[in-house]
């Protein structure tokens, strides 16, 4: 059965390039990002994990740890971490976990019987603290990911669990953000104190209220 947003995500104990981790341990009270690869050794996953590599500190300072998956052995992850370093210039420390028996990707519907009966699809999830899934983004083998985008996702997921707002259409940190309908509007200046523009009567804006 298909995971879908609110889920708790599936706990799992798994070998990994830094040792057996049990997920819920090792997320402990911090957001996750756990995304899939098809196989190790592949050109655009090599690029993908370089990239989450270079971004460490932007991950570190959301409080954030990354796992990535693959259906290959810890033994083959060593090789391919070494060219992932020499490759993308970066050191990779976040683990890369091994499902040779394909259990995680499983339980987290990573396998796509129409893009391929084998290799997991380029799945990525955004875990909560409370482990509750909060983004399910899913592309295909050939189309890598944008992790601007994700960071982006991240900070409108960790600015709405703290306030009655909704970020717009391609919202970046810092900029202006809906006040959602729940909010009455003689409520709005007690609670946004920054001001607030009323476009419409169902489409009011605020400064982000955390900057």
């Amino acid at each position: 059965m298909s995971l879908r947003l609110g889920d708790k995500a599936p706990n799992f104990k798994a070998q990994t390039s830094v040792g057996e981790i049990d997920f819920y341990e090792f997320l402990g009270d911090s957001w996750g990002v756990l995304f899939s690869h098809p196989a190790d050794y592949t050109p655009v996953c090599t690029t993908e994990l370089g990239r989450t590599a270079a971004l460490k500190d932007e991950f570190e300072k959301r409080n954030v740890k990354v796992a990535a998956l693959s259906v290959d052995s810890v033994e083959s992850h060593y090789g391919w971490i070494s060219d992932i370093n020499e490759t993308q210039n970066v050191e990779v420390s976040f683990p890369i976990i091994a499902d040779e028996n394909r259990e995680i990707a499983e339980a987290y519907d990573m396998i796509h019987p129409n893009a391929s009966l084998t290799a997991t699809v380029r799945s990525l999830f955004i875990i909560a603290p409370d482990k509750s899934i909060k983004l399910i983004i899913t592309y295909p083998a050939s189309t890598g990911r944008n992790f601007q985008e994700i960071l982006r996702v991240i900070d409108s997921l960790q600015l709405t669990a703290n306030y009655s707002v909704a970020t717009p259409a391609d919202w970046k940190e810092g900029e202006d953000v809906v006040i959602t309908p729940a909010v009455k509007d003689e409520e709005i200046e007690a609670r946004f104190p920054k001001g607030h523009t009323r476009v419409k009567p169902y489409l009011r804006l605020t400064p982000q209220p955390n900057k």
